[in-house]
């Protein structure tokens, strides 16, 4: 691991655990300089890292600040945890009182893209699982996933994990912690597929949100898009 990510993940770990509150301003470079014994250019990477992975925004003149997460109102009603959002497509139709299932259309082995690849931190030579799947709430499709996921992080992946929550299968099974997200969202057209299996017409717009999710310790955990058909609301979050 490289000295920025070192200090990327010392950081990471302050503000998770409230020595750097939310809203509050990290340490100058020169402080930081001075704590960790690295060079103005590693904070720089590391400041680079932290903002990547949501948790920070840099303010000109002023500094770099942790930032916060405010509850929003959900589009069908009451209040919505940004937490929960976050925490998956499973963990937020079961906040709503809905029941999950899946429908398994694609788990394979390959060498992801180029640019997958460099999202996840892959070298040439690496593997991922790359699924495809289909989410239905309470009997209705809502939402296609198709995800690329480090075989490295979770060897023994089956298809029965994939069947359920894959954060619970994380978090639960092997132990891990599951941090933030940066998100990219923009409506697309379906597929003829995508039309086919969430019951849509061919001109019906799709909801389509991209993501790479990290580990709490920093690594990337999966590269994914999430296409949604007009019937699925996504819940807003503010940051400050």
């Amino acid at each position: 691991m490289s000295k920025y990510e070192q200090l990327a993940r010392q950081l990471m770990e302050k503000i998770r655990s409230g020595i750097y509150p939310a809203n509050s301003r990290l340490p100058t470079t020169m402080q930081l300089c001075e704590e960790y014994g690295v060079s103005k250019i590693t904070v720089k990477q590391a400041m680079d890292e932290l903002e990547a992975h949501g948790l920070v925004s840099r303010r000109r003149g002023s500094g770099v600040f942790v930032k916060g997460l405010e509850p929003a109102v959900s589009p069908i009603g009451g209040t919505w945890s940004p937490a929960s959002q976050m925490a998956g497509f499973t963990a937020e139709r079961a906040a709503l009182g809905e029941v999950v299932t899946t429908e398994l259309h694609d788990f394979t082995v390959v060498r992801p893209p180029a640019d997958v690849a460099a999202s996840l931190r892959l070298s040439p030579d690496e593997f991922a699982y790359h699924v495809t799947r289909v989410r239905f709430s309470d009997g209705v499709p809502l939402s296609v996933e198709y995800f690329y996921l480090p075989i490295k992080i979770a060897p023994n992946l089956r298809e029965s994990h994939l069947e359920g929550s894959l954060y619970h299968y994380v978090e639960k099974d092997l132990g891990l912690r599951i941090g933030s997200a940066h998100r990219t969202v923009r409506a697309v057209l379906p597929t003829k597929e995508e039309a086919e299996w969430l019951a849509v017409e061919p001109s019906e717009p799709l909801l389509e949100i991209t993501q790479i999710r990290y580990l709490d310790d920093g690594r990337p955990l999966e590269c994914s898009t999430a296409r949604h058909c007009g019937n699925y609301a996504l819940h807003s979050i503010s940051t400050r």
